[in-house]
């Protein structure tokens, strides 16, 4: 369920199986809580057993009583009585979830492992994500909902200059670079997305468009684009969403278009207002799995409209 910002050596999961409402609630609870750079969160319906389950990874050993203290408050005392703590091997936690995901349909992009290489029509933008500690391969709503309004935005124009703020395993900069055969900016704060997001751009033959640095937000001379991105992307979270305002606003075109996520529902209404002192409203909203991927334009006679 959530996709951004990831811990850069999980030691631990926890792990609960229940009805949807309470996988949301405990994801959203924790996420609230512990240092997004820390923990990961994912809640997702069981596609076996059609059941809702949710996982927390942490880059150290949480508390297990205080951990089971918040979700019996936030949540419910029988959530937190049925969650369960593992330790993880060292080996790649992304990989083993990655073995088993089906390919994901977002318009013209499909974003696959390289078991289901063979299975992408010759006319889609297969996207291979091999396993990696940067989190980020596009099996969920926050990278789908972004790469269906790329795809939208490329049916009315095809932007020169592009950045992608966050990039994690850089799955949004390789789609734009591979439909549109142009450079595409792309940053984020950790190193290790950083490395996987190159990996992943020459694995798809995107390696000479994409070339990521270690930034935090747009701060990198890499990142400056004297006339101003036509389109910006930034799918990280609501909290770092706000702050970035300004400085996103300051590298976009006046013209331009941004694309927002790793939004929950009640997030949506503070981060359209961050934007919109900025100058910008709100063209598209698109909702997959809880979460919403917004279209922003700048235009001075076009009100905001907060959905």
């Amino acid at each position: 369920m959530l996709e951004g910002l990831h811990p850069q050596k999980p030691t631990h999961v926890m792990r609960l199986v229940c009805d949807e409402a309470t996988a949301r609630a405990v994801a959203d609870s924790v996420m609230e809580t512990f240092d997004p750079t820390e923990t990961a969160a994912a809640a997702f319906e069981n596609e076996q057993t059609l059941k809702w389950e949710v996982e927390v990874y942490f880059s150290s050993p949480p508390d297990d009583e205080n951990l089971r203290e918040l979700i019996r408050v936030t949540v419910s005392p029988s959530a937190a009585a049925s969650l369960t703590i593992e330790t993880l091997a060292e080996k790649d936690w992304v990989k083993a979830s990655l073995d088993g995901l089906s390919i994901v349909h977002a318009g013209r992009f499909q974003v696959h492992g390289s078991h289901d290489r063979a299975r992408i029509p010759v006319n889609a933008i297969g996207i291979e994500i091999e396993a990696a500690l940067a989190f980020g391969t596009g099996h969920h709503g926050t990278t789908r909902g972004c790469l269906l309004a790329l795809d939208a935005i490329l049916k009315r124009r095809r932007p020169k200059r592009v950045l992608d703020v966050g990039t994690g395993s850089g799955v949004l900069a390789i789609a734009a670079a591979r439909a549109l055969h142009r450079p595409v900016a792309a940053g984020d704060i950790d190193p290790v997305a950083v490395h996987a997001a190159r990996s992943n751009a020459v694995l798809n033959r995107a390696g000479s468009y994409v070339h990521p640095v270690t930034a935090r937000g747009v701060r990198h001379q890499a990142l400056f684009s004297e006339r101003g991105y036509d389109l910006v992307f930034a799918n990280i979270l609501a909290r770092p969403l706000m702050r970035l305002a300004p400085s996103i606003t300051s590298v976009a075109a006046p013209d331009g278009d941004i694309v927002l996520s790793g939004l929950l529902a009640h997030d949506v209404s503070g981060v359209l207002s961050a934007y919109a002192a900025q100058g910008w409203y709100l063209d598209h909203r698109g909702d997959l799995e809880g979460w919403a991927a917004l279209t922003l334009r700048k235009r001075r006679t076009r009100p905001v409209r907060f959905v």
